[in-house]
């Protein structure tokens, strides 16, 4: 049971992040190099958060003080790695094989934030995985049976919503809306604050906004991206 449940929610958590980077990413070394790059970034910004909440010792104590400071330092890190691959366009196409790794200033914006929730995603579940496995299973004496299906789920919220806040934020940038900047700031600080409550086990309170706030921030950057109601149609159609 354990086995499957490991199974299961590793499936959940980074099922569609993998087939993203298998369909999307693996072809081109450069994007891989870009991924790679913006998850180094990620590790920054969490190292930074870390001494900073370290630092303080009176707030040591309270969680969202560190998880403020977090938010905070990943966005400016996400600004940082929008400033060098906007700097090094150029570069980027002399050196790549494949012309369509730059052609499209979106496909930068993807990659990166797919690079930023594929590791938070690892740094956020990897324990809760390894207690998956065994010796026994969530709930039998107390604790939530649902812990380990609801961290998986939320896991898979934070990678997509990093990957299409990158997107929304770039183009922010590229285009001075400071109205989406705003709102990638503040919905990933709403998001991450709204994780507090998994520790009263209001798992509902939790993935229900989150979801929802998803389904926004998709919808944003595919708009962003140049996405539209006859695109998706033709996309789903097959046309």
């Amino acid at each position: 049971m354990t086995l499957a449940e490991f199974i299961g929610c590793a499936s959940l958590a980074f099922g569609a992040p993998f087939f993203m980077f298998i369909f999307s990413i693996s072809h081109d070394p450069i994007r891989i190099i870009i991924l790679i790059a913006a998850a180094f970034f990620w590790l920054l910004a969490l190292l930074l958060s870390s001494l900073i909440w370290f630092a303080v010792v009176p707030l040591r104590s309270y969680l969202a003080f560190g998880l403020v400071f977090s938010v905070i330092f990943q966005e400016v890190f996400r600004f940082v790695i929008y400033k060098i691959l906007r700097k090094t366009e150029k570069g980027l196409q002399e050196v790549a094989d494949n012309v369509r790794v730059t052609e499209n200033k979106h496909i930068l914006a993807y990659v990166s934030g797919l690079g930023f929730g594929v590791i938070s995603g690892a740094f956020a579940i990897i324990n809760i995985l390894a207690d998956a496995v065994g010796p026994a299973t969530m709930g039998l004496i107390s604790g939530s049976e649902n812990f380990f299906l609801t961290s998986a789920a939320q896991t898979l919220c934070m990678i997509l919503l990093h990957t299409f806040w990158s997107v929304i934020f770039f183009n922010a940038l590229d285009t001075r809306k400071n109205t989406h900047i705003a709102y990638v700031v503040l919905s990933h600080l709403f998001v991450s604050c709204l994780t507090l409550l998994n520790r009263r086990e209001l798992y509902w309170a939790t993935l229900l906004p989150n979801y929802a706030i998803l389904a926004i921030t998709a919808a944003i950057a595919f708009r962003v991206a140049g996405g539209s109601l006859l695109s998706l149609r033709r996309f789903i159609t097959c046309k």
